[in-house]
């Protein structure tokens, strides 16, 4: 049986909700934005996306969404540091 601590909470998922979609509308900005060669602005906004869903992931306890937002932000960091 799971223990108290890993089960979440209504706040919890009020909060993951809210992030969720606002970084799935900043990542949609980031598309346009690259759509319309709006660079660097279009890695600021996936940057900004990137780091939601991340919360997002370890607001849920999600590792798959984790692992996908990790790899995503390095690889982002990287390219702009190389860039």
């Amino acid at each position: 049986m799971l223990s108290d601590q890993f089960l979440p909470t209504a706040r919890t998922e009020r909060i993951a909700f809210i992030i969720k979609w606002v970084a799935s509308v900043i990542q949609i900005m980031g598309y346009t934005a690259t759509a319309f060669g709006w660079t660097p602005w279009n890695l600021y906004l996936f940057l900004i996306g990137v780091l939601g869903w991340g919360t997002v992931g370890i607001l849920w306890n999600d590792k798959a969404i984790m692992l996908i937002h990790i790899v995503a932000l390095f690889a982002m960091l990287a390219g702009m540091a190389g860039g």
